[in-house]
């Protein structure tokens, strides 16, 4: 079994700052291996000040800096997007801005190095985006501008699945197998877009041999609401034995919402870990 099985992303803390006191709660409810979003609002990853202390915190917990999420916004407010990225927009001054930003992102990998940059391709469907986002072509350049400068910090680049023309499970495996000209680049799965989007188990067995990483989370195939796992109808029996199937035994990471009390949230993402846990067989 590989030492970190389960992290938690601070997703769950996205409106506010980051700081000590969230990252010991993680910790504190046993779990190893955390992402940290990269929105300015919740985590300046411009700020040399923020990025030392994070790494000053990492170590005093002992938490593993599994992923960073790529910005996709500058803040969010009462669960609202402010100020969008997309690196596959057909606006080039929008998308070198987005590019950009990411950029900044791994520049924090030299001081607090992680090993995956999760990156969104475009803006997920249900999120107001102008008519000429999520081009195909936009993307391709940018991914190849991202992962040069992943390479030179020795961090990962992995496309996260979600709602939109680019990015499912399938989309996905055709930018990486056909048009990207073997650059290393690998896929997060994230199981509660791809339950919205259709056949979870299929979507599993579709990405294997790209699964890098995962975001963990639950809903009822319409709302993505990032519930805390069997709090909605994902089928996690048959998941988490497809998940085995195809091979991956790397971190499984929460993204889970704050409804309100996010030490609640951790409490009951307890209790799904302990479930999930008992879900693998060994082999």
């Amino acid at each position: 079994m590989p030492e970190h099985r389960f992290g938690v992303s601070t997703h769950l803390f996205h409106e506010t700052r980051l700081g000590r006191e969230q990252l010991a709660d993680i910790a504190g409810h046993g779990f190893e291996a955390v992402e940290v979003f990269a929105t300015r609002a919740h985590f300046d990853y411009h700020d040399a000040r923020a990025v030392a202390q994070l790494a000053e915190w990492l170590s005093e917990l002992q938490l593993a800096f599994h992923s960073m999420h790529a910005p996709i916004v500058d803040a969010i407010r009462g669960g609202k997007w402010v100020g969008a990225y997309s690196i596959a927009a057909g606006d080039e001054t929008r998308r070198k801005a987005a590019v950009a930003e990411i950029a900044a992102t791994l520049k924090v990998a030299a001081a607090v190095p992680y090993t995956y940059l999760v990156v969104h391709l475009g803006t997920p469907d249900g999120q107001s985006a102008p008519p000429t986002d999520n081009q195909p072509d936009a993307a391709r350049r940018s991914v190849e501008q991202i992962v040069a400068l992943a390479s030179e910090v020795n961090v990962r680049v992995a496309f996260e699945v979600m709602p939109n023309k680019l990015s499912s499970a399938a989309s996905i495996c055709h930018l990486i197998e056909e048009q990207l000209d073997g650059l290393d680049v690998g896929i997060c799965f994230d199981y509660g877009h791809a339950n919205l989007m259709g056949d979870l188990g299929d979507a599993i067995e579709t990405v294997s041999g790209h699964l890098w990483t995962t975001h963990v989370h639950d809903n009822d195939g319409r709302q993505d609401d990032h519930r805390v796992p069997f709090a909605g109808r994902i089928d996690w029996d048959a998941a988490i034995m497809e998940t085995q199937k195809i091979g991956y035994d790397g971190v499984l990471m929460f993204e889970v919402a704050d409804t309100g009390d996010p030490i609640e949230v951790l409490k009951r993402t307890v209790k799904a870990r302990e479930r999930l846990e008992h879900m693998f067989v060994a082999f």
